[in-house]
């Protein structure tokens, strides 16, 4: 074997690795929000009041054209600082509620465990502070360490407590409006206008975690501000906006297989896009995630019908 055949042995290796882990953040995503979704119902932690609205995906649309906009007006202007702590807030606030709902599962296993253990509890639960206190701490370690294993970890709760925030404030036609719509957005965006690469290039700087980083050089470190070449992005989004379909049909559904077929419909569009992603210039992922889940529930949806 020669050197250069050797050599492009490795990239291969890695490369596979990469798009294997990236695709690990998904199922993560995936498997969190499912295990959340039922906690945020009962604690009524939701995003609209009413599900079943087709203008739920109007203001969802909505909201993230304005912050887009923003944002992109703040850099323009030299204001990275400001829109650090706007992030780091919003960021807060979503790791917050996942905590709750980690609290709330906390006492549920308890109680399968002791029912007296549960009753002693449930009297102290009003004061518990635990939330409260992982929210302070793992936002305390965004702050001060933003190494890209700290963005990674934080990141796939921020993603399954916000697609399980969605996907139960959500219903099923609803959401499928919404997968189409920011589909075509993300194309014209990445494609078209470019300014969310523009934006994208622009948060890595900030050490926020709504991205997903997995280095191919074991030295790589966002903090000693290596070469981003030596890494492989995915937004939080790419894991976010599919898996709202997969927990909108599990709670609409007793019978998991329209929810199982757009997990997996998911993980196809994903491999379909990997191979596109290793060419060296990026690429919009919804149009491949969101078209994936979209044919895996509705296949899904029909063996459950047949």
């Amino acid at each position: 074997m020669t050197e250069n055949e050797e050599e492009n042995g490795k990239e291969l290796k890695t490369s596979i690795a990469l798009y294997v882990g990236m695709g690990a953040f998904i199922v993560l995503t995936q498997v969190i929000a499912l295990m959340l979704a039922t906690p945020f119902e009962v604690s009524d932690i939701k995003a609209f009041d009413n599900p079943e609205s087709m203008w739920n995906p109007v203001y969802f649309f909505a909201l993230i054209m304005v912050f887009t906009a923003f944002i992109l007006i703040v850099f323009k202007y030299g204001g990275d600082k400001f829109v650090y702590f706007v992030m780091l807030a919003a960021v807060a606030a979503t790791i917050y509620y996942v905590m709750i709902a980690l609290d709330a599962l906390i006492y549920e296993f308890i109680a399968g465990v002791s029912e007296q253990a549960y009753t002693m509890l449930q009297v102290l639960r009003p004061y518990s502070i635990l939330p409260l206190v992982l929210t302070l701490i793992l936002t305390l370690l965004l702050y001060k360490y933003p190494e890209w294993y700290v963005l990674d970890a934080t990141g796939v709760i921020i993603a399954g407590g916000a697609a399980a925030i969605f996907g139960i404030s959500l219903g099923i036609v609803p959401v499928l409006l919404l997968m189409i719509i920011l589909a075509v957005y993300d194309a014209i965006s990445v494609y078209k206008t470019k300014h969310m690469v523009t934006l994208a290039e622009s948060v890595i700087d900030l050490h926020v975690p709504i991205l997903f980083v997995l280095p191919r050089d074991r030295k790589f470190s966002l903090l000693k501000n290596s070469e981003l070449e030596d890494a492989f992005f995915m937004g939080l989004g790419d894991a976010i906006i599919p898996t709202i379909l997969v927990v909108s049909a599990f709670m609409k559904y007793a019978n998991t297989t329209p929810a199982l077929g757009a997990m997996i419909g998911t993980l196809v569009g994903y491999a379909a896009l990997t191979r596109l992603a290793g060419r060296g210039t990026p690429h919009a992922g919804l149009p491949f995630l969101n078209s994936g889940a979209i044919i895996g529930f509705v296949i899904g949806y029909v063996v459950m019908i047949a």
